[in-house]
């Protein structure tokens, strides 16, 4: 079997320099966590903040969900890359995530070691999941795969975020953003506004009360709890892989406050929220202008949204569409989760997925 040179990376291609051919069929199998080469797959161009041990530990803590790392091989070969998972039970019946749903995690899918198409790695995977794992569905978002393989089986939706490019000089990144936006992040510059990197303690609370105030406004409450910013924290920040911003007015009172993972070349916006009486001072963009120079400053080149929105338009970042793909082992299991979204989310009666063809 002959695979091409072009893997997608973070700007969404990576050359190469020669092809592989290998025979067989490409497997995974599973591999212990005290035996997976942690150290090695944190180096691969690939590698993401939320596949890394520490973000498997914070969701297993929030989402009592065992974390599953797989090797791909062919054969009894070398591995030419890994999955990485988790797999927990809902309402009964035992699902492989890459994420799923609700974990507020972006991306996970594999990380390559050789050149192999990312499609046949999907393959390999609904074979591990429903063969070795036992699992009766499985989901996947894989931040680099852009052609999913023809499988009726598998249910399709995009996932939409933007990407800022890091890479220009920080004069060239700021020019690209609107001029209402440019002109918050001077408004907050000349009101005083401060921001700074947080320590973690008491940052989870802060953060979440300013969020409940945002949601408040629209009438609603926040999708997660403040247990899960607090693990979130616990987990990430001893690695160094959290940058947690302030922003504070003329007086030093909190207004504002952000989250911004990351690992390598990639950084995630996680989460944002600001009280309603500081909003004037345009707290959001002058966090949002602080992260993108912290994360460029530790090498980062690329720094994901996490999500669309309009309100994210103005930082000038490039649209990403991401597919996320979804598998029953028997369609009635499909069937009810797709009653229990459309009764969960009924101004969406369309559906999250649409099937792939």
């Amino acid at each position: 079997m002959v695979y091409s040179i072009v893997r997608v990376t973070s700007d969404r291609t990576h050359t190469f320099a020669a092809s592989v051919t290998q025979p067989g069929a490409l497997t995974i199998s599973q591999v212990p966590l005290d035996r997976v080469p942690w150290a090695e797959l944190d180096r691969l161009p690939d590698r993401l903040v939320t596949q890394t041990r520490a973000w498997l530990d914070f969701l297993r803590a929030s989402q009592r969900a065992e974390p599953v790392i797989g090797a791909l091989h062919f054969g009894d070969g070398n591995p030419v890359g890994y999955f990485t998972g988790l797999v927990t039970r809902r309402f009964g019946v035992r699902m492989l995530g890459s994420p799923l749903p609700g974990w507020t995690t972006a991306y996970q899918g594999f990380n390559l070691i050789e050149p192999i198409a990312r499609a046949d790695a999907v393959t390999a995977l609904t074979r591990f999941a429903f063969g070795p794992l036992r699992c009766h569905h499985l989901e996947l978002r894989d931040r680099f795969l852009t052609t999913p393989p023809a499988d009726p089986r598998l249910h399709r939706e995009e996932f939409v975020t933007y990407d800022i490019d890091l890479t220009p000089a920080e004069e060239e990144i700021f020019a690209s953003f609107s001029s209402a936006c440019r002109r918050a992040i001077r408004k907050a510059e000349k009101v005083g506004v401060q921001v700074e990197e947080a320590s973690p303690a008491g940052f989870a609370a802060e953060y979440f009360a300013q969020l409940e105030e945002v949601f408040a406004k629209q009438g609603l409450r926040p999708t997660y709890d403040v247990q899960r910013v607090e693990q979130l924290i616990r987990h990430l920040a001893p690695t160094g892989a959290l940058l947690l911003l302030r922003a504070r007015d003329a007086d030093g009172s909190p207004i504002a406050t952000g989250l911004f993972p990351g690992h390598a070349t990639t950084a995630f916006f996680w989460g944002g929220a600001s009280r309603q009486s500081g909003q004037q001072n345009r707290p959001n963009e002058a966090i949002m202008w602080h992260a993108i120079r912290a994360w460029k400053a530790r090498g980062a080149t690329t720094l994901d949204l996490g999500g669309g929105g309009d309100y994210k338009r103005k930082y000038a970042g490039t649209d990403v569409a991401v597919p996320h793909l979804a598998r029953s082992r028997v369609e009635v299991l499909w069937r009810g989760r797709e009653w229990m979204r459309r009764r969960n989310d009924p101004d969406n009666p369309g559906g999250r997925f649409r099937a792939h063809s």
